[in-house]
């Protein structure tokens, strides 16, 4: 028989710091907002509350366009609804991979159907904003050139200003994940001329998980508009949600009011933060913690000049076995860091300071705990 194991309770889990790729810790004002009654989803006020928080999210993207909204779903669905959107059978997708989320969108563009041409950089670097150019010249009617601009998996920033002039003369649409630099570092869609964009409300936005914020540039709503095929998604065809979203109001699923509250809460703390404020906020503890890793004999596995300052990949001193102790710093000191991927798994740590969680405070009690551990040479 199998041996009886009592039922867990929501009030027995015992609390974490959050010090990892994500999920980031939530600060006790989005928690009680996500308390509030639930409400139903085509409720005024709900409608009212989400209309609010797609216009608070124009501001964080930095763009005016009127389609922007949070998808019912994590950073993986914003993806999704990103390229199976914009993409058809037979279309050529350009994709930028120098991670895991690379990885994953050619992944994705395939599943669609694409023909995917990779332009590829090491792992812990940067695309060559030429080579990207390069093979839309090559490739001048690619429905899509898509990248990572802060790959979670490395801790690397995409930048991504040359590729967005080059392609502000061309038919092809520029698709950026932001899931981990929304609200972190800059994103300026408009600005740099990016056609579609999508991040997860679990990162340096503050929220939990469970939406994905996404907008699309006017010349992305005329592409969805004009396809040949439907989306191969109905769950996450912008035709179909544009009707719920917009004045139509049209059922389309059961959004969660209560991710909508926390989501809202979030973005209200970051307006009264300051964007500005709250980018500094994210690089003044990201560069404490890094010199601090360092002088502690942590190597980064990131191009030092291309780092991001939420999300710090470090290789640990002297070699040693990084799982063991990751497992002993959620044990005794209950802190989660997360973990390699790909060529990086078994060798670094990835240490996010996003959100609630980007503060001097986190960075003295992961510090302490190396310590106490003696990690560090």
């Amino acid at each position: 028989m199998t041996e009886y194991t009592p039922p867990i309770s929501v009030s027995s889990l015992t609390p974490r710091l959050l010090l990892g790729p994500g999920p980031s810790p939530v600060s006790p004002s989005v928690l009680e907002a996500l308390a509030h009654p639930t409400l139903g989803h085509l409720d005024p006020q709900f409608l009212a509350l989400m209309d609010d928080v797609n216009r608070r999210l124009r501001e964080v993207f930095g763009t005016q366009n009127p389609l922007t909204f949070a998808v019912s779903g994590t950073g993986s669905a914003g993806m999704q609804a990103a390229l199976t959107n914009l993409l058809e059978p037979g279309d050529t997708a350009i994709i930028g991979v120098h991670g895991f989320f690379g990885l994953r969108m050619a992944d994705m563009a395939r599943r669609v159907g694409a023909e995917v041409v990779s332009v590829e950089a090491e792992w812990g670097g940067v695309l060559d904003s030429g080579q990207l150019i390069d093979a839309h010249r090559s490739h001048p009617h690619a429905r899509v050139l898509a990248v990572v601009h802060a790959e979670t998996s490395t801790g690397a920033h995409q930048p991504l200003d040359e590729v967005g002039a080059h392609l502000r003369e061309s038919d092809t649409l520029f698709v950026v994940d932001a899931v981990t630099s929304l609200g972190g570092v800059p994103v300026d869609v408009d600005r740099i001329g990016v056609d579609v964009c999508y991040s997860g409300t679990q990162k340096c936005l503050g929220a939990p998980p469970g939406l994905a914020p996404i907008t699309f540039s006017p010349d992305a709503v005329q592409r969805v508009s004009s396809r040949v095929t439907p989306c191969s998604s109905w769950y996450l065809d912008v035709t179909l949600l544009s009707e719920y979203m917009g004045t139509q109001r049209r059922y389309h699923h059961t959004a969660s009011s209560n991710l909508f509250y926390g989501l809202h809460e979030a973005l209200r703390e970051m307006e009264s933060e300051g964007l500005q404020a709250r980018h500094d906020r994210h690089r003044q503890v990201g560069v404490l913690l890094q010199n601090a890793l360092a002088s502690r004999g942590f190597t980064s596995f990131t191009e030092p000049s291309r780092r991001l300052p939420q999300l710090t990949a470090v290789r640990l001193p002297g070699g040693q076995d990084e799982a063991p102790l990751r497992a002993l710093l959620l044990e005794r000191h209950g802190i989660e860091v997360g973990g390699g991927l790909g060529p990086a798994k078994g060798k670094v740590w990835r240490i996010g300071l996003m959100g609630h969680g980007a503060r001097e405070a986190s960075v003295e009690r992961l510090l302490d705990a190396v310590d106490d551990l003696g990690i560090g040479e």
